[in-house]
Formats: structure tokens, sequence, C-alpha cells
């Protein structure tokens, strides 16, 4: 076998490193453009799972290259003139020349062939090759003559940034953010041997701009650098730090992905394939294991080595995109420091520390529970200063979830809220006994808010001829009903959520063809344009200034009834390609007139609807828009205008913006993962300054805990969860009260409290166990934490 390997960075040496190992007959090339001891970059970090995963593939380079370890458990984070430390993160360093040379000497070992400072002459010098490998990495060459297989994209991130390196000890990982007159300039700083260190600096285009620095312009880079952070760099002997520059450019990070990482016999490794932003600190970790991943798929398909290449893209392509989609979410807390900049130091600290959601509040309590215990004092104290909690001396700090809202006159026993989710089960609008039973099993269960489904405001204004209503008697009757069993039984308040389905209406429920119309008995339907859903939807009367009149006090006569119910809280729905939100997006908003074009245009009707039902709602009690915050279209509506939208219903007296995204328009491609909506919410509250809600993908106890000390949302909606769970805050409440908190945002049930001592004792076994185990686990494996933030 003879393959050939573009690329002499860590990818390609260890993946000759590997093949030359197993197959000694096989013929493995090296073409590295440099010489042997030129790098760029200083020191690279590598976590404690790929280093196993290093010393499974290899154990004699592993040794090497443990040895050659600068190892530390604490990350310091330099803010507002404060140092706040956390540990237990277990970080890795090593100096990247050390590890290249590691690695060359190991392959020479082993008979690679490796040849420096030779241009490799393009696919065509390669046609006897069984296999070519290209580990040519961001710039790749061989993925760029073939653009129309690999077909990548390249995402060029909005910072500007550049690696640096410094003589200097530091007690551990550092960040640092510092505001001058240009601009806010984060530092990233990480040892990779005794006294050298990493440095990576970045700031805004904005902010470079205004420093004056050039692009290439080594010297002056390091001396501005020297002298914003001074204090960091400065030694134990209180001299100033040194910095050290190494082809030291700025620039602006490329996100790349591919479509596909191979093509016929060539197969991209490392960054020639993807990339991941430094912020988590993968690139290096990615190449390594994309060349173990390569080597295993060759040891199964050792005859037939084209057929390894799907084998390895299969085996490798959710890992490798998992973590650049951490990257990706981590990112941007840096590149909006400034949405963070008016936060409490302990807060920030907690909002970085979270950023990417790989780390979260139980986990960061395992780490580090000193650390999470600041969090919870500082939790406690900012609510009981805002008038929300009064404090005990000996007040034991819940966590974040449980601690009290208000909204006007409505007081949020915590933070958790039962999403609104359509149940198809009402007939002519009238809920039911399904109704009755889904809803009070959900408020018993310990929720602080329970909202309504979307409930509609006239029977054209309907999803589904399933969809509750609140235009006749009888909903209303069955609407008190409901809302009285509530606040008879529990703590929780209610949020009735009025809508309009528009251009969404008349359609199948649910289960049977969702969003696609009735085999018969369609309802005529209106929208802002004549825009059908589906190409097979009906489609919708472009609204006259009647229609809107007629819908406005639809609304209004809702409102009203549903203020007689007993409702505590009014939210209008202007998400999800529903009527109003067919106002507000341009995607479904073509009209020519007064009511279309620019986004105060398009706010107009939805503004007016939300001003007469403010009217009529009575003023203790608060009321919510939920937008889509973005169409997860090109051309729709951006994260930049819903921050717009939301400060413009904060000014029309909005207390809360239910945040959600796209189902505008079935083109949509939304960018699903855990909480994937939660940046929306942190963006409009953290921008608009207005509370927010946070919905979608939020499965557990410990990501609402995350997200409200974090700052990134007021309250969090969990929907599926809910219905699989009625409970779901009181088991976890249950959990945390093993812990030794004090829990005091729930109220069990008189009926049920048998069952909270045994959920209780169930949790505090649960937890011995799981500590027994993870103590047994480390004593076997001298395990250490791994730390990707």
């Amino acid at each position: 076998m003879k393959v050939d390997i573009i690329g002499g960075g860590p990818a390609g040496l260890y993946f000759s490193v590997l093949l030359k190992k197993s197959f000694p007959q096989a013929e493995v090339s090296v073409t590295e453009r440099n010489r042997a001891d030129d790098t760029f970059g200083f020191g690279i970090v590598l976590s404690e799972e790929t280093l196993n995963n290093l010393r499974a593939a290899d154990e004699a380079s592993y040794r090497d290259i443990a040895a050659n370890f600068a190892y530390w458990d604490d990350i310091h984070t330099h803010y507002r003139g404060q140092v706040l430390r956390s540990s237990g993160h277990g970080f890795s360093g090593i100096k990247r020349l050390t590890l290249l040379q590691i690695l060359q000497r190991r392959a020479a070992s082993l008979g690679v062939n490796i040849a420096y400072q030779t241009e490799d002459k393009g696919l065509a010098s390669h046609r006897d090759a069984d296999l070519i490998v290209a580990a040519d990495g961001i710039n790749s060459p061989v993925r760029e003559s073939l653009i129309e297989h690999f077909r990548p994209t390249v995402d060029l991130r909005s910072n500007k940034f550049v690696w640096l390196g410094a003589h200097q000890r530091l007690p551990g990982f550092t960040y640092s953010f510092r505001e001058n007159e240009c601009g806010i300039w984060n530092l990233h700083a990480y040892m990779y041997a005794e006294g050298e260190c990493t440095l990576v600096v970045e700031t805004t285009d904005e902010a470079f701009t205004k420093s004056g620095l050039g692009i290439q312009d080594e010297q002056a880079t390091a001396a501005y650098v020297e002298r914003l952070f001074a204090e960091e760099l400065r030694g134990a002997d209180g001299r100033p730090g040194k910095v050290l520059t190494n082809r030291s450019h700025w620039r602006n990070f490329p996100t790349i992905a591919c479509a596909t990482w191979h093509h016929e016999n060539i197969v991209l490794l490392g960054d020639a394939a993807h990339t991941a932003h430094f912020t988590i600190g993968s690139g290096t970790k990615l190449a390594l294991e994309d060349a173990i991943a390569l080597h295993a798929a060759l040891l199964q398909h050792a005859d037939a080595p084209r057929a390894a290449l799907p084998a390895y893209e299969a085996a490798r392509r959710e890992e490798a995109e998992r973590i650049q989609h951490s990257a990706n979410v981590s990112l941007v807390f840096f590149e909006n420091v400034r949405r963070f900049w008016h936060m409490d130091p302990v807060q920030f600290n907690f909002a970085l520390m979270s950023r990417s959601k790989q780390i979260t509040y139980d986990n960061l309590r395992l780490r580090d529970p000193d650390f999470i215990a600041d969090v919870d004092r500082w939790w406690a104290g900012e609510v009981a200063r805002s008038g929300q909690l009064t404090l005990p001396r000996d007040f034991a700090a819940p966590p974040p979830m449980f601690a009290p809202l208000s909204l006007r006159g409505m007081l949020l026993v915590n933070r958790v809220v039962v999403s609104p989710m359509c149940q198809y089960s009402a007939v002519d609008g009238t809920s039911n006994d399904w109704h009755l039973v889904h809803y009070g099993a959900r408020a018993l269960g310990g929720a602080g808010l329970l909202y309504t489904e979307m409930t509609c405001v006239s029977p054209d204004a309907r999803i589904t001829p399933g969809c509750a209503g609140m235009y006749a008697p009888e909903h209303q009757q069955w609407w008190t009903r409901i809302v009285d069993f509530v606040h008879r039984h529990s703590l929780a308040r209610t949020c009735l959520q009025l809508g309009h389905a528009g251009r969404k209406g008349s359609t199948q429920l649910m289960w049977d063809d969702m969003d696609h119309p009735l085999p018969r008995d369609n309802w005529p339907i209106l929208a802002a344009s004549p825009l059908p859903y589906h190409p097979d939807s009906q489609r919708p009367r472009e609204m006259s200034r009647a229609d809107m009149e007629q819908v406005r006090d639809q609304f209004v006569a809702a409102a009203r009834m549903g203020s007689a119910c007993g409702f505590d809280m009014l939210e209008l729905h202007m998400a999800h390609g529903y009527l109003l939100a067919g106002f507000i997006s341009p995607l479904t908003n073509r009209r020519s007139d007064e009511y279309g074009g620019s986004l105060a245009n398009r706010l107009r009707f939805p503004l007016e609807v939300f001003d007469a039902v403010r009217v009529v709602w009575p003023a203790d009690r608060p009321m919510a828009v939920r937008i889509s915050a973005t169409d997860w279209i090109a051309g729709g509506l951006s994260a930049a205008e819903s921050v717009e939208i939301a400060a413009i219903f904060k000014a029309h007296a909005c207390d809360l913006i239910d945040v959600s995204t796209g189902q505008t328009d079935p083109a949509s491609t939304p960018v699903y993962g855990r909480m994937y909506q939660t940046v929306f919410s942190e963006q409009i509250r953290n921008e608009a300054r207005i509370a927010t809600m946070a919905v979608g993908a939020i499965t557990s106890a410990d990501q609402v805990n995350t997200i409200i000390a974090s700052g990134r949302a007021d309250l969090c909606a969990l929907a599926r969860p809910h219905l699989a769970d009625p409970s779901f805050t009181l088991r976890a409440a249950a959990e945390y009260a093993a812990m030794g908190y004090a829990i005091e945002g729930v109220s069990w049930p008189k009926q049920y409290l048998p069952a909270k001592q045994q959920l209780e004792a169930l949790a505090r076994r649960a937890r011995v166990d799981a500590e027994q185990k993870q103590a047994e686990l480390r004593r076997m494996s001298g395990h250490r934490t791994n730390a990707v933030g």
C-alpha cells in the first residue's frame, strides 16, 4: 500500500505514525512545505479524553507527549478590577514545536519518508498512490482544487485575533477582559511549559481599526498588548512581561465545514476538513482524533483503502460537528462581550464558563463547589435586592431556578414554566376534561407558571378543528374552571396565550398531516400577504383594513374574557408564521402599503393589536409577546432586528419577550441543539434590557439553572419534559434537597407529601451511589476532569 500524506503538521505526522506501525510494509510519505523546526503559534491544549485516545493508539509517542505536558487545574478571570478563580478543570498544555518534534522522531523511527521544504506538485504527482491524505491545513490546496467535490463553506468570524507568546509563569488558564478608548479586548492565556505561555488576543473589527494597529505589524502589536495587559503579564518579581511574536498577524477566524471529506482515493484530515474556534482549544484535538479514526477505518478495510474513507467519515463526522458546534456557540460570547459588560463579576464569570453549554451549573458544582456556592449567594442577593425575596440570616441560597420573580403584580415562586403546547383536543374551540387534567396535573407538578396552548380568538383563527378558543361563553366557562383549579390547589400562576393562525389555519391535526389543509370543510384564511404556507396549502386572502379592525377587536374581546377567567398573565403569539408574525417577517409580508416594507411599517398592525389589548388587560397583570427571533432563512428576520422589535414592545408596556425562532416558512433551516434558542433570549435580554423567557430543547433542571444564573433568560419554558413528567419541578426540588439545598420555591400538594419523602430519600441514595462509583473510577484510572469551556 502506497500512502501519500500532504502536510507535516500534527494530523499528517500522527496518521503516518499509526499507519506505518500497523502496516510496516506500506510506503508512507509525508510532504511538508516548511522546515522541520518551523511552527506557527506557541502552545496547544489537549484534553484528558484526547490523551487517553493517544495512549491507546500509540503508547510510545504518548509517553513522550505526556512527559512534556504542563498541567494545571485553575481558571483565573480578570474582569472589572477583580480576579475570580475556578478550580477542577485539569488543563494540559504542550509546546507546539515539542509536539511536532516528538511526532517527527516517532515517524522517522518507523520508516516514514518525510520531505521538508518541499512544495507539493499537485494531485497529478500522486497518481501511483493508493491513498492521498490531505492534511494541508486551513487553506488546503487539495480541498480548493476539488472544491466542487468537497463543497466547503467558510464562515469568516467577526472578531480580529492574533497568536502571541510570552516568557511568563501563569497561575492557571487566564482570561482577561480590558476596555480602553478603542473597545473591549479579550485575552486567552495558558502555559504550555514552565515559564512559557501562549497568548491569544481578540477584539472587534471596530476596536482594531480604532487602535491603528497594522495587520502584520508584529512589533506594534506586541507593544500594545504589553501595555494593555501589563497587570496580567507582570512577573512574580514585578518585572513587566515581554510579548513574543511568531508570524503574529491579525486575522479573522474562518469556520470551515465540508459537505464531504473524501473523493475517490483522496481524504481530508484536520483543519483541511473542518475548523473549531480557538475559544474551546480543540483544533489539534480534532486533527489527532481524525488521524486515529482514519487509521481505525483502514484497519477494517486494509484490502480496499478507498472503502475506508466513507467509513472514516461516518465514524468521525458526528463528533467533529459536535465539537465545531460547541466552538461556534462558545465564540458568540467573545464576539459579544459588550452584551455582558453590565454584569456583576460573579455572573459574568459564570456566563463565561457556561458559554458553550459543555460546562453547566451542576458540572461546575462537581468541579468546584465553592464556585457554585458563590453563584448561589450572589444570585439570592440579587433577587433580594430586587425586592422579590426577604432573606433570613441563616438563609441557604437555593439553586437559581427556585428563586421567585415578580412581573407587575404577579409573583412567581420559581423560574420554571410549562410551555404552551397545543393539545388539539377541543371541540368547536371548547376545552374539556382532557384540558382540566392536563393543566391541573402540571400545576400540581410545581412549575411556577403554566401557559395555555395557543388559544384562538375566533373560529377562523384556529390552526386546526381541535384548537382551543376564547370567543364563546362556554370557552370562558371551561377556562375559568381550569384556572380556578390551578389557583386552588397550587402556587402556579397562569398565562393565557392568544393567537390567530393566519395562513397556517384550517389544517389537519398534529398526528394526521400537520400544517397541511383539511381534506374537506376548510374555512377561509387571512394573512398579511396572499402567500400559501405549502404549495398545496390554501391561499390566504390579503387582509384589508376592515379585516384588521375585526381581528384587533377579536383579540380585545378574548383578552376581556381571559381577564374574567382569572388568568394572571396574557401573551400575544407573534411567532411561528401565524397571523401577527406574518406581518412582522419580511418573508411573509410583501405589502406595499403602510403595513409593509420597513420594520416600523411591518410592526404597525401587531402593535395596534398589542396596544388595544393592553388597554383592557388589568394594569397590575403582566403582558408578554412571543416572537420568532430569527426566521432561519436568508432575507428573513435577523437577531439584531429582534432586539429592535423587543425594545419597541418594551416601550409599549410589554413586560416579557417569549423568545422562540423559526416556523415562519417550510424552507427554514434551523441549527438545532441543546438550548439552541437560548442565545437569542440572551441577546434580547441583555441588549434590549427586557425580561425574557427561553424556550427550545431545554430538558433538565441543570440547564434551567445554567440559563437563569448566567443571565441568558429570566424564565425557562419546557414542553416535552413536562409532557413526560408533569412533576418535573417537584422531582428537581427533591434532587437538590438531597444535595443539602433548602428549597422554598415549590409547594407539594398535601395529598402527595409521602411521595416527597420518598423522592428525597431516593435522590440521597442515588447521590451516595454516584459518589462511590466516581471515587472508584478515579482510583482505577487516575481520572482527571476534562475541561472544554
